[in-house]
């Protein structure tokens, strides 16, 4: 089993950065790889980025590249995701997972390919 923690997320306004924190324990030791994910209301879940334990490759979607960074401390078992210049379409509530095993980088952009799951934090960007 791995335990995701989340933290991070609140009200900023447009244009303005924050930084979510997904600290993993558990088997953490063995995670192949940590994304973060999104849902708005109303809307399905989307992939948002997602970091390799070990080699360290990010994926990113087309939506938040160049604004947003995904990097991983290894002792501190934790992920994290600098997100700046957002946007008032960032606002969903953001969530990490883990995937234990080797996925091709198509697999790592879907939900479905994600094992263990945190609980979720709002992020809201004001106009």
């Amino acid at each position: 089993q791995v335990q995701l923690v989340e933290s991070g997320g609140g009200l900023v306004q447009a244009g303005g950065s924050l930084r979510l924190s997904c600290e993993a324990s558990g088997r953490s030791f063995s995670t192949y790889a940590v994304g973060w994910f999104r849902q708005a209301p109303g809307k399905e879940r989307e992939f948002v980025a997602t970091v390799t334990w070990g080699v360290g490759s990010t994926y990113y979607a087309d939506s938040v590249k160049g604004r947003f960074t995904i990097s991983r401390d290894n002792a501190k078992n934790t992920v994290y995701l600098q997100m700046n210049s957002l946007k008032p379409e960032d606002t969903a509530v953001y969530s990490c997972a883990a995937v234990l095993f080797l996925q091709g980088p198509g697999a790592l952009t879907k939900s479905a390919s994600y094992g263990f799951w945190g609980q979720g934090t709002q992020v809201t960007v004001s106009s």
